[in-house]
């Protein structure tokens, strides 16, 4: 249905032409899901957005032929590829929540997306637009329509992008990362409903994915790239069990083990950067000095916390919604507890209120068996917000665009009052650079100059130079490779055991978690359904959330036959 070949695209500059991919070739039959995998810059979403006709300028396709069944697509004219963007060729993008118009009711989308192809009424494009949802599996379809995006939830959000997709009966759908930041539960449901449809209409996938599990799972056949280039294509049973080529075997030996703990994550070696020996030292020094060593604990007793929603009347005083229920935990000192549950079980809830920006309705919470006041009134005086710190989901949405990384990094030196001069905040920034794998040239650039793995160095660099004594990582790696993934996780392992840190780890992903905590708590619905010992949990899981969470949890092949 789909063939590509010795496809090149480039991108021209000031400072000449890059190669963004070059000479790939692939083909997807009538009802195939056929995986792309890469690490962060290999080309994936390029060789999407070249498919289907969204490259952004100044790219180009200076090389390569497409052909969509009998079609041509680099023969089309703008007018003649417009039409059939969207209706022969759909994507669903990473993030749903970006790819909906917030101001738009769901059937209003539907609707405008349906008549821009076909020319039929609003009520028959309405019915239509029902019935794809009900195909979906979103229930009391004909209610829920009428709906707004931030009313659905994550899971039902990626639902509805999949039904934006479908409804002009597309050959071919391009998957961009539809399950990076989605739960195991949510993520089984969308994978089990992209198989459906692939079977069901005979639709081709593009399922493009640095989770080398989903690929396992659902894809018919893989490709595996890596600076632009396709390395290796075949079966996907026989790419994973047998891969032919050193860079497939090193991405397989990076995904960490569901069954048992490892005690590093391996990398592959020519990702591997000699550092400044005399640097790092300077930056451990001065984070020893602040008694690093000295590792805090953190207890929380009967927290709740609750929402106030809109007021549907000026009579009625709306309900509040709870969203963690009597949440009561005991954080070790220098351990790392690992945090896991589906979307809206108040995982984040639980970050925002230990870091005082939401504020509880009841419970106690004590760091170092001092009392730790509610955000509201927590000054920029108190302690607490110098030695918590918390790492984001996204660092590129966390760190200012319009910063350098110099200025990013000194702000918490002058903030806190640690360091006085700008020429000692420069070269102690540059330091905790090298500390956390990063060369410190990188002082003068913007964050939007680095790979989403760097920009996370950044914001674990910014992180240790408040010189915190707890720290939050809240989903740190969700939308990273797993090369990269496993770069970042050994800086934090050696971090936690260097300086002494107390972490609350923050994750979806099980396999993850189970490397890295030695304690767990399992919440759903704002409660906790199992704790204890990380070890206990996996081996030993007592609610039957948590084994339905391991159930659904993708797993290689290969894994379960070593192990």
């Amino acid at each position: 249905m789909l063939s590509v070949n010795h496809l090149t695209v480039e991108f021209p500059s000031r400072l000449g032409d890059t190669i963004a991919i070059e000479d790939v070739a692939l083909s997807i039959e009538a009802g195939e899901i056929h995986g792309l995998v890469g690490e962060s810059g290999a080309g994936k979403s390029t060789v999407g957005a070249a498919i289907i006709g969204l490259l952004q300028a100044p790219g180009f396709i200076s090389e390569g032929r497409m052909l969509l069944d009998d079609t041509d697509l680099r023969s089309l004219s703008p007018l003649e590829a417009h039409r059939l963007r969207g209706k022969r060729i759909s994507m669903i993008f990473q993030d749903p929540q970006t790819s909906l118009n917030p101001l738009m009711k769901i059937e209003d989308q539907l609707i405008e997306t349906i008549q821009a192809h076909e020319d039929i009424s609003s009520n028959e494009a309405r019915t239509r637009a029902v019935d794809l949802l009900e195909e979906i599996g979103i229930q009391n379809a004909s209610n829920r329509i009428s709906a707004y995006p931030h009313q659905f939830s994550g899971g039902m959000r990626q639902r509805v992008v999949i039904a934006l997709a479908l409804c002009t009966n597309p050959d071919l759908i391009i998957a961009d990362e539809p399950t990076t930041a989605l739960d195991v539960a949510v993520q089984s449901q969308v994978l089990a409903l992209i198989k459906n449809l692939a079977k069901s209409r005979r639709i081709g996938f593009l399922l493009i994915t640095h989770d080398i599990g989903v690929i396992a799972q659902i894809a018919d056949r893989v490709s595996v790239m890596r600076y632009g280039k396709v390395l290796e294509t075949g079966e996907t049973g026989q790419v994973l069990n047998s891969p032919r080529h050193s860079y497939t075997r090193a991405l397989l030996d990076a995904v960490p083990p569901l069954d048992h703990k490892i005690s590093r994550f391996l990398v592959p070696t020519d990702q591997k950067r000699k550092d400044n020996d005399n640097n790092k030292k300077r930056a451990e020094t001065w984070l020893l000095a602040g008694g690093q060593t000295n590792s805090v604990g953190l207890e929380i007793e009967g927290l709740r916390i609750e929402f106030v929603g809109s007021r549907t009347s000026v009579w009625r005083k709306p309900k509040p919604f709870t969203a963690l229920h009597d949440i009561s935990i005991k954080v070790q000192p220098g351990s790392i507890m690992g945090l896991v549950g589906e979307s809206g079980s108040g995982k984040s809830t639980l970050a925002k209120a230990i870091t005082g920006l939401v504020t509880p309705a009841a419970g106690r919470m004590f760091l170092a068996s001092e009392s730790l006041p509610y955000g509201n009134s927590r000054g920029r005086e108190h302690i607490s917000r110098r030695i918590i710190q918390m790492i984001f989901q996204d660092p590129y949405s966390s760190l200012n665009s319009r910063h350098s990384i110099g200025t990013i990094l000194s702000e918490p030196l002058w903030l806190y009052g640690l360091v006085h001069t700008t020429e000692e905040r420069q070269k102690l920034a540059a330091s905790m650079l090298d500390l956390v794998g990063l060369a410190p040239s990188a002082l003068d650039k913007y964050p939007h100059q680095f790979s989403g793995g760097q920009r996370q160095r950044i914001a674990i660099a910014r992180a240790l130079l408040a010189r915190p004594k707890f720290l939050i990582c809240d989903e740190p790696t969700s939308a990273l490779d797993v090369s990269i993934q496993a770069e970042i996780l050994n800086l934090l392992k050696d971090l936690q055991t260097k300086f002494g840190l107390t972490i609350l780890f923050i994750s979806h992903n099980l396999a993850v978690v189970r490397q890295m905590s030695d304690d767990l708590v399992v919440l759903r619905n704002g409660s906790i359904k199992e704790a204890g010992p990380s070890q206990c949990v996996f081996e030993n899981p007592r609610s039957d959330y948590m084994k339905e969470l391991l159930s659904l949890t993708p797993v290689l092949e290969t894994q379960r036959v070593t192990n």
